[in-house]
């Protein structure tokens, strides 16, 4: 569900760039050194007084805008009785505001030669566009024209909740390995409510959402001083500022409500569980990790365990599973599974799963497994965190670069919205080499341990109860 992967063209030639630059650092240290700080992201951040934090990032290489507008309000804090009620407000945002009907924001960025989209996450729900660059100023007015106030009427709720139902059904329940795993594991490894609970929704909630639920979510949650705001691209910087300004200074901040308490306990168990599924035709078996906190220098070691394990065709567990054991024909992981490692706030798991053959014993595969967490444990080279940071390196850039300008406003307004400092992004590299050998090892003897882990198994051949 990842929206700003790049092509496949895109990532060989990140790669090759950023290997024959990691050869050439091997070569001359000084150089190595440089190289980690050269590239930098152009990065002017400020905020409103109403609260609107605003990142302006510069790049004149094409003449496109994006413009991003993350809430922060996703699924994890949404009402107890709700699920699905963030997600469900989602669509509610392209259902018409003061100045644009039904379906006219839409039309205006397509008919101005645009795209746009949304998505809800863990931790904040997002709207976007790219636009030609001369084209800015309406991007910045239709985003503040339904921040400002949306259409909310009881003929849009019901059809919005009558296609997410229908979306809930094609994506999940009426599909093969439907929500397996990232929309599974969550709610199996996690205790926290807010952390475990299906929030792509429950039927029954969706159906008994209120129009008052609307109004009074609306007015909580999608206000500037809940917002963070990132334009990327080509434009001048005081003419931008001047329409955000011009835009959104005058919406009114709204009483946000305390952050509930969304932290996990420590897991001191191996928990197991088995997920019946008669549309799947194989079995397959995810295995799930909770991650160190954000931004410990743990955080950053698993960032480059997970390009050990199960990045590419040279990790740990393709070599093991696909290519020595030929259990399974590829191994999917990673951190989020709905985004990165850089655009969530609280808890997460890293995760691995894959889809294998019928005569394969789900213990043959969580064998190998431990075998290649074992070999992290005890034993990690300079060469291999070396390899490690060139992988990472080309899958940051990839993410910078993506999407036409989304990819970099992604991070900007995740870290706007976070951490109150946008231009973090340019210092992540650094902090990926500050990684040792010695790290890795301790990581992964912490947190990739076996009473720290939860396996899930999906059984295509099971009854359904």
């Amino acid at each position: 569900m990842n929206l700003f992967s790049a092509t496949k063209p895109v990532k060989i030639i990140g790669w090759l760039v950023t290997l024959f630059a990691f050869l050439a650092s091997c070569t001359n240290p000084k150089k190595e050194e440089a190289s980690s700080t050269s590239f930098k992201v152009p990065v002017e951040y400020y905020k409103l007084k109403n609260g609107l934090k605003v990142a302006l990032s510069q790049d004149k290489t094409a003449p496109t805008v994006a413009v991003a507008v993350y809430y922060n309000i996703g699924f994890r804090i949404e009402p107890k009785d709700r699920t699905g009620f963030a997600h469900l407000f989602e669509h509610m945002m392209f259902q018409g505001s003061q100045n644009l009907g039904k379906m006219e924001f839409i039309k205006l960025v397509q008919q101005n030669g645009g795209i746009l989209n949304g998505s809800t996450r863990f931790d904040f729900t997002n709207y976007f566009e790219v636009m030609p660059a001369h084209k800015l100023e309406t991007a910045i007015w239709a985003e503040a024209d339904r921040m400002r106030g949306l259409a909310i009427t009881q003929e849009n709720l019901t059809n919005q909740q009558g296609v997410v139902k229908n979306e809930v059904k094609v994506n999940v329940l009426n599909q093969p390995y439907g929500g397996f795993p990232w929309l599974d594991m969550p709610q199996y490894a996690n205790e926290n409510w807010y952390n475990a609970h299906n929030f792509y929704g429950d039927l029954a909630d969706l159906d008994s959402a209120k129009l008052e639920d609307v109004d009074k979510f609306f007015k909580t949650f999608y206000a500037p001083n809940n917002a963070s705001l990132a334009i990327v691209g080509d434009f001048e910087i005081a003419e931008a500022k001047q329409w955000v300004e011009k835009y959104f200074g005058d919406i009114p901040m709204s009483e946000l409500p305390a952050k509930p308490d969304i932290s996990e306990p420590r897991q001191e168990k191996e928990k197991r569980f088995t997920k019946e599924d008669k549309l799947a035709n194989k079995p397959a078996v995810a295995v799930a990790y909770k991650m160190p906190e954000r931004n410990s220098p743990e955080y950053y070691a698993m960032g480059l365990i997970d390009q050990m394990l199960v990045q590419g065709q040279d990790s740990k567990l393709y070599l093991a599973l696909v290519q020595d054991k030929g259990y399974t024909g590829g191994v999917s992981g990673g951190i989020n599974y709905l985004g990165n490692m850089f655009n969530y706030s609280g808890p997460m798991i890293w995760m691995a799963d894959l889809i294998y053959d019928a005569n394969v014993s789900p213990d043959s595969i969580l064998f190998q497994v431990d075998k290649a967490v074992d070999e992290l444990q005890k034993n990690v080279t300079q060469e291999d965190l070396d390899l490690a940071i060139v992988k990472m390196r080309s899958k940051l850039y990839d993410d910078l670069g993506g999407f036409f300008g989304i990819g970099r406003a992604d991070m900007l307004a995740s870290f706007a919205l976070f951490d109150d400092d946008p231009a973090r992004l340019n210092t992540l590299e650094d902090e990926f080499r500050k990684v040792t050998p010695d790290l890795i090892k301790k990581t992964a003897q912490e947190y990739l341990r076996s009473t720290n882990r939860t396996i899930l198994i999906v059984d295509p051949k099971a009854e359904t109860k």
